[in-house]
């Protein structure tokens, strides 16, 4: 009789793990789902041409530094929405930028002796926030004075790592011994842009970031040199910003004489409320053409 109950249980336990078998109980685990690669502030992972970029220039500072030198990081987010506004169109929608002044560039030497100061970390994470607060990108900003372009971006990584967080280049403060800013105007070339653009596609590739403007300032002839030699590197979106202040046929004239390279680069313009004779109105800015990629405020 205990034979014949023990024979019974040994066939009930092969039964049920036949049907656990059946069921899929080999325990293993479900595979989890990939994680999704990271956004913009405003969703997907192209900057440009995707959105049309509007942008506040400056540091708090000074007042005379910019947009970003008149109150707080907040109140120039909220002023910035305003602005950008009426640059949105069907299709192409607008991505608010601060573009904060994260070396910059002094009469004296200074410790370093290269005439330029570094934005303390605590400032660039405070713009940070409120950029991140209100779904818009951060530009940071270098007027290097006689430092490398290519050693003041380096400096910035712990920045440039952030999906958010992208470069400008402010040629104009770039420089050798002995020139100094402000009585002289500097420059650079297309070697040391595309040593730069090199540098933030390599970031953009280690961390799985979206796309990144790399932002050069510019408003002489000379400012770029050999800038036919412009490289494009996976995942930058290289935009030649057509800065300088005036007058609207001036200020016209000289975006037309500087954007007729479109294979290479975006192009961007610049107007400045204060110095700018009879700002122009957002609809006449797209008016120009090529329409811009990024409109710069100051």
């Amino acid at each position: 009789m205990a034979a014949a109950v023990v024979g019974v249980v040994a066939l009930l336990l092969v039964a049920g793990g036949m049907v656990l078998g059946a069921a899929g109980g080999d325990d293993e685990p479900e595979a989890s789902p990939e994680p999704r690669p990271v956004e913009l502030p405003r969703g997907g992972r192209t900057i440009l041409p995707d959105s049309r970029v509007v942008a506040f220039y400056g540091a708090p500072q000074d007042r005379e530094l910019g947009e970003l030198g008149i109150g707080s990081p907040e109140r120039a987010a909220r002023r910035l929405e305003r602005q950008a506004r009426p640059y949105a169109r069907r299709g192409r929608p607008v991505l608010p930028a601060f573009e904060l002044i994260a070396a910059i560039v002094t009469n004296e030497a200074g410790n370093g002796g290269d005439h330029s100061v570094r934005q303390e970390p605590a400032t660039i994470r405070r713009y940070l926030e409120a950029a991140r607060a209100h779904h818009m990108l951060l530009l940071l900003d270098i007027q290097p004075g006689y430092a490398p372009f290519l050693q003041e971006a380096e400096a910035l990584e712990q920045f440039l790592k952030e999906p958010d967080v992208s470069l400008a280049l402010d040629p104009e403060w770039s420089m050798d011994p002995p020139q100094l800013p402000g009585d002289e105007i500097g420059s650079t070339d297309a070697a040391t842009i595309n040593e730069v653009s090199r540098y933030l596609s390599s970031i953009v590739r280690r961390y799985d970031l979206p796309q990144k403007l790399l932002v050069v300032h510019r408003f002489t002839g000379d400012m770029i040199e050999a800038e036919h030699d412009l490289e494009r590197h996976p995942g930058v979106a290289l935009v030649v910003n057509v800065d300088g202040f005036g007058d609207r046929p001036n200020k016209i004239s000289k975006y037309n004489e500087f954007t007729n390279d479109l294979q290479r680069r975006f192009n961007g313009f610049k107007l400045f409320y204060d110095e700018d004779v009879n700002l122009m109105k957002p609809k006449q800015v797209l008016r120009l053409r090529p329409q811009p990629d990024l409109v710069v405020y100051e």
